[in-house]
């Protein structure tokens, strides 16, 4: 028992110096000594921590987090666009609505001839005075009729009479452009072909105006009449198309970004001239190189004249001048025009022929100044070497005669008409030259002057003569003349080319008549 407790004193002695050996000093390794055989296993203990008496413990330094926003992506300040206009939609060339036309056997060949074209409206039954109202019909007939024998009028074209005078013939009439208004909400109004060789007529064109963007559109045809060109409105601008007589070979000429507008052909078809604001605005189309802003700069009234080499396809500038109408061939080698318009405020109105081979463009005025600054309802000689002119002034009114030099051909006061209120026409050999009214206001017979403005005849109305026009074989002179016996009905007379011996074609039809001039021959 003794023996007991003294070994054990020894080991409980040897642990409390091991132990304070452990806190007051760093010890070696103790050497391993042998487990007892049968001792339990030793529950692991925590490692003290040391501690230092009286230091404070020193905190250790810690960096307060700032807070990290979420990345963002810092986006480019972008333009606000600039108001733009909105494009027009572009009408597309169909083929619809076709129908057949009842020609006479034998028609063709007749057209070899010249013959006058003209319309009737609201035409009456034959029942009853002429001369008694009656409802209109609401149809018109275009007509074509020989010179020799008003027995020879042929149906050509029924339509509304909506269309008016909307009908825009080829010169061989064998092909006939027409704008059709229709009112009964079935959708067929827009332009039509009727083509009299293959006896077919149908729509190319689902347009509802001839006016595009302002301008007034009237479709021209080339001197074949295989061609038609007309001026239509696109997204921003107004291009030139021609197409084919049969619906075939469309194509747009111009594209330039700019207004092209008024067409017209060269009699020989080897030019097609035609009005450009291009120099002025090089494109209306937004974004575009020195393009225009249809939202801030007015749309144009006109243009230069450019001409097109249908052969070759060049297109050159004729003219510096600004028009705002459509240029007139006078024949294939010589273009006129004219600049300023009262309608406009202008106080001066300038006559120009332009030579398209040598590019050679003169104002034809008196040289000597003494005519007044407006020159208007020009007729110019077939050869483009003479020009018949109204010159008028808020006091007076003549008509005067001039050579392209300047050298005065010739002057009447006899003939005053008002402003615009004159028609002139000259013989294909320019032997002659007739005088009248327009739009039913025709205040004298039948005049004809000479080349040098001496007067051949001089009739006194009834019928008093408008629009007077010689046929292209210069044998007959055609015009409109009203007869007051009869309502102040309007007709077409045909009369030999001094203006006597009228002859009434129209008479004996009812409705009113429209005359569109000649064709064929």
């Amino acid at each position: 028992m003794r023996q007991m407790n003294l070994r054990t004193l020894l080991c409980c002695f040897a642990l409390l110096m091991t132990g304070c050996q452990a806190l007051n000093a760093p010890t070696a390794t103790p050497t391993a000594s042998m487990t007892p055989t049968e001792q339990p296993t030793e529950t692991a203990t925590a490692t003290l921590t040391p501690t230092f008496t009286d230091v404070p413990p020193t905190p250790t330094a810690t960096v307060t987090p700032s807070p990290t926003a979420t990345a963002t992506i810092t986006q480019t300040p972008t333009i606000t666009p600039t108001p733009s206009i909105t494009p027009q939609a572009t009408s597309g060339f169909i083929f619809d609505n076709w129908t057949l036309l009842e020609l006479p056997d034998g028609f063709l060949p007749t057209l070899a001839d010249p013959q006058l074209a003209f319309i009737n409206q609201n035409d009456r039954d034959g029942v009853g005075d002429r001369r008694t109202p009656q409802p209109a019909t609401g149809i018109q007939t275009l007509y074509y009729v020989l010179p020799t024998n008003s027995a020879s009028r042929t149906t050509v074209l029924q339509m509304p009479s909506s269309t008016g005078n909307q009908i825009y013939i080829a010169a061989n009439g064998r092909a006939i452009a027409y704008f059709l208004q229709d009112d009964t909400g079935t959708g067929k109004t827009g332009l039509y072909i009727a083509d009299l060789d293959n006896r077919i007529s149908g729509r190319i064109l689902p347009i509802t105006s001839l006016v595009q963007r302002g301008f007034p559109s009237e479709p021209a045809w080339s001197p074949d009449g295989n061609q038609l060109a007309i001026a239509l409105a696109t997204g921003y601008d107004i291009d030139i198309f021609t197409i084919g007589r049969d619906g075939s070979n469309l194509r747009n000429l111009t594209q330039s970004g700019a207004y092209d507008v008024w067409p017209v052909w060269s009699p020989d078809g080897r030019y097609l001239a035609f009005v450009s604001d291009r120099a002025q605005c090089p494109s209306w189309i937004p974004g575009e190189a020195g393009a225009c802003d249809a939202l801030t700069d007015p749309a144009p009234i006109g243009g230069n004249i450019y001409v097109m080499d249908m052969v070759t396809a060049e297109v050159r500038q004729l003219s510096d001048e600004f028009v705002t109408e459509r240029p007139r061939w006078v024949n294939s080698g010589r273009l006129a025009f004219h600049t300023g318009d009262p309608i406009f405020g202008d106080a001066e109105r300038k006559l120009f022929i332009a030579d398209v081979n040598t590019s050679q463009v003169r104002e034809v005025r008196l040289a000597d100044g003494s005519d007044e600054p407006l020159r208007l309802s020009e007729a110019w000689s077939p050869d483009g070497n003479a020009v018949l002119y109204q010159s008028v002034s808020n006091t007076t009114a003549e008509v005067i005669a001039v050579r392209i030099d300047g050298s005065l051909i010739g002057r009447t006061s006899e003939l005053n008409f008002p402003r615009f209120g004159m028609s002139a026409a000259w013989s294909l050999d320019g032997s002659r030259v007739a005088v009248g009214g327009v739009n039913g206001q025709c205040p004298y017979g039948a005049r004809v002057l000479d080349s040098q403005m001496n007067f051949v005849t001089r009739g006194n109305p009834p019928p008093g003569m408008c629009d007077p026009t010689y046929a292209s074989d210069g044998q007959w002179l055609a015009f409109t003349g009203i007869n007051p016996r009869v309502d102040g009905r309007v007709d077409v007379f045909i009369a030999n080319p001094n203006g006597s011996g009228a002859v009434n074609l129209t008479g004996t039809l009812r409705g009113t008549i429209l005359f569109l001039g000649w064709v064929g021959g």
